[in-house]
């Protein structure tokens, strides 16, 4: 330590002179009227390392801590002046779009493969790490991964980035070394290797995460639905116009009802909602991605489904009576049922290894490809049904019906069923192959999950069966009905024909929406996230409501020119019979997409029971009501009561599975916000319904129920609809419709 040296006193740069007395007596008046304070009685005046050491500080001048706050704010701006203009970057007002970074890293230049490192990448990794983030690869690289070689091992990536190719292979085990011809021994060094050509740089990739991942699954979807509901309509018509809307139509919409209710009493349900969360937990679980699960799945269907088909097709006369006590009465009529019932019956087969395909398709991220095969079927059976036509004329010029329509013509339209398909599902291979997926036959199917899954869809098949008892009852009295009126369309090909255009919008819209969230809801579930299942259901009904109420509004108020104008060939008298069918069905669309959204909450956490019990109630109430509707209203009227029971029937229903769902997630189900749009979007559909109904009725009345007039009708009467149900919601600021508007405006400002 340096003592302090008497004779430098208050000689330090920028001190004093003086050396004694108190160093702030100087700032007191020239009169003294205060007297300089006196300093206390050194403790130690012997100690001179201690006698006023920090009172005779020689840089105390300097001491920030002992100046006035002038001086100290002077010597600070002397210190540590300003920077000059232009140093910093102007800060951007608030909510300003961010400025583009000019430093940013050219990718052509830059995102270049690293080469390997001089004894190449570590071989023996006991924590399974990836082998590239061992080594060097550079800032840039990371930013870009342009270095990746190989798929992301997220079994869930592929669910929500579209069309992208499932993940093949899998991770070798932990602590164990991939044994390959390239492997190196221990000890020996590998000499250096020469880095390969740099290929050019990756695309970018496009924005957007999952929300326009699943955009884009679902517009595939839709669009795929779309063109598949249309050509289905130019089937319809086709048979229409082919064998009528009579008691010969009707036999035939009884035989080929039979495979599509099998199909579904025995496989069909439990394939549509059971085993998706199934397929997704084996991809997620399963070291080989799920591949194994999927091939023992659907050899356990195939097996299954060729017994199936070799049991009703020996009791297509049995199954032919229990839908229609009417078409078996009649010898004709039976006749001809039968033979149609064991052309259409083998397609139960090929009905099920399509949808297991499209399945395992979906839970890989393909999901255009279930969507799309249905068009080869409805071609197939457009160009069979009009050869039926080229070759006997329409039903209104040959009045063909069951005692006269010739064996020939029943064997073309049986086998032309048959392959329509059997190309759907055919067409689906390529698809499979493309993902990497190749089929074997596994029968091993004990102790790998399937048993569970058995079990699952134990309460599924009951809820179809309950679901297919109501349809039974109501193919019964239908049937009836239409032979006891004296009108034709009245029947259960009219009843049919009006649900085929009334499911369009939920299939097209609700249902391609739902099947691309439902892998992602599953996982919620899985995850234990019950307000991420909240959220998307809550969204799922939302958005659909958009488009679904209008339209559900628009059946009534244009119904009847809907059906005449693509079933009129069958006669005008007989579409107009199906148009008041479709305008009873119209407001059941809206409970009957709720109802479906919901049930998918239920199928997410795979509890299949509740929705069984919740059909039971639907199917009840509906076979209950049609029943009435049988007994009270004439045979013209009896069919258009029984259309609008189904929609009362999903209404019961959905409350009761709302309260259910609800309780499932915690009494929290966003029911003011889904309730609140909902009532607005009716309130906005009525005065809209109320002026695009008279318009039409009012063109079809003054130019007759023709092509020309049932156009007209359509497209005035729907354009005034729709103008006017978007200007009533956007009056009432309905926020799921702007969003809707706003993207649309987006997309097509591109």
């Amino acid at each position: 330590m340096n003592a302090p040296y008497d004779g430098d006193r208050g000689q330090g740069s920028g001190g004093s002179a003086s050396g004694d007395g108190h160093p702030y007596a100087g700032s007191h008046g020239a009169g003294g009227q205060v007297p300089p304070p006196q300093p206390a009685p050194d403790a130690y005046p012997q100690d001179a390392y201690l006698q006023d050491a920090y009172d005779q500080d020689p840089y105390r001048a300097q001491d920030l801590s002992a100046q006035d706050p002038v001086t100290e704010a002077l010597y600070d701006r002397a210190a540590h002046p300003p920077p000059p203009p232009g140093t910093y970057q102007a800060q951007q007002p608030m909510y300003a779009q961010p400025s583009a970074n000019q430093y940013q890293p050219d990718p052509r230049v830059w995102a270049q493969t690293p080469p390997p490192e001089p004894e190449g990448p570590t071989q023996y990794l006991p924590y399974g790490d990836d082998a590239r983030t061992t080594q060097f690869v550079g800032v840039d690289d990371l930013v870009t991964q342009a270095s990746d070689e190989r798929q992301e091992p997220d079994a869930f990536a592929h669910l929500f980035r579209d069309q992208q190719p499932g993940y093949s292979g899998g991770r070798a085990p932990v602590g164990q070394q991939p044994v390959d011809d390239q492997t190196q021994v221990l000890g020996q060094v590998a000499p250096p290797v020469p880095p390969p050509a740099t290929a050019p740089a990756p695309a970018a990739p496009k924005k957007g995460g999952r929300a326009s991942g699943l955009l884009k699954s679902s517009a595939v979807m839709a669009a795929g639905t779309l063109v598949s509901r249309l050509t289905g309509f130019v089937r319809t018509m086709v048979i229409t116009a082919a064998l009528g809307a009579g008691l010969l139509g009707d036999t035939w919409t009884v035989a080929y009802t039979l495979p599509t209710m099998i199909y579904i009493l025995t496989v069909g349900g439990g394939l549509n909602s059971v085993f998706v969360p199934q397929l997704v937990r084996a991809m997620k679980e399963d070291e080989d991605g799920g591949e194994a699960f999927a091939n023992r799945l659907l050899t356990l269907v195939m097996v299954a489904l060729a017994v199936i088909v070799a049991v009703v097709v020996f009791a297509a006369p049995l199954l032919i009576k229990l839908m229609s006590d009417t078409v078996s009465s009649n010898p004709a009529a039976d006749n001809v049922g039968v033979t149609f019932a064991r052309y259409c019956l083998p397609t139960i087969f090929f009905m099920g290894v399509h949808v297991v395909m499209g399945q395992i398709l979906n839970a890989r991220g393909k999901f255009g490809a279930m969507m799309w095969t249905p068009v080869l079927n409805n071609i197939v059976m457009i160009f069979t049904f009009g050869l039926f036509i080229l070759v006997y004329g329409t039903a209104a010029e040959s009045h063909m019906g069951v005692t006269t329509i010739p064996p020939e013509g029943v064997r073309l339209l049986g086998i032309g069923t048959l392959l329509g398909l059997t190309v759907q599902s055919l067409a689906m291979i390529p698809y499979l192959r493309e993902t990497g997926f190749r089929f074997r036959l596994r029968f091993d199917w004990k102790g790998h999950g399937l048993g569970k899954a058995v079990k699952l869809a134990k309460w599924t098949v009951l809820f179809v069966l309950a679901n297919q008892a109501g349809v039974l009852v109501v193919t019964q009295l239908a049937t009836a009905a239409g032979e006891a009126s004296p009108v034709n369309g009245t029947g259960i090909m009219g009843y049919s024909n009006a649900q085929l255009i009334w499911g369009m919008p939920q299939a097209i819209i609700t249902v391609s929406v739902m099947a691309a969230m439902l892998p992602r809801i599953s996982r919620a579930a899985h995850d234990g996230d019950p307000g991420a299942v909240r959220d998307d259901i809550s969204s799922g009904l939302r958005t659909s409501a958009v488009a679904i109420v209008p339209v559900a509004f628009m059946f009534v108020a244009l119904g009847v020119p809907m059906c005449t104008l693509l079933f009129g060939s069958s006669g005008i008298e007989a579409a107009q019979s199906m148009g008041y069918i479709l305008m009873a069905f119209g407001l059941g669309l809206i409970p009957f997409s709720v109802q479906y959204v919901v049930l998918r909450g239920f199928y997410a956490y795979e509890d299949t029971r509740t929705p069984f019990y919740n059909t039971v109630i639907v199917a009840a109430v509906n076979a209950a009501a049609s029943a009435l509707c049988y007994m009270i209203l004439p045979a013209r009227w009896a069919v258009v009561g029984m259309a609008f029971s189904y929609g009362l029937a999903y209404a019961i229903g959905v409350g009761v599975a709302w309260r259910r769902l609800r309780k499932r997630l915690g009494g929290d189900l966003d029911g003011a916000n889904v309730v609140r749009t909902y009532a607005r979007l009716c309130l906005a559909s009525v005065p809209a319904t109320v002026i695009g109904g008279g318009i039409g009725y009012a063109i079809t009345k003054a130019l007759g129920h023709g092509v020309i007039g049932s156009i007209a009708a359509l497209v005035v009467g729907g354009a005034v609809l729709l103008g006017v149900f978007y200007v009533a919601a956007r009056k009432m600021r309905i926020e799921e419709l702007n969003s809707m508007v706003g993207m649309v405006r987006g997309r097509l400002g591109r």
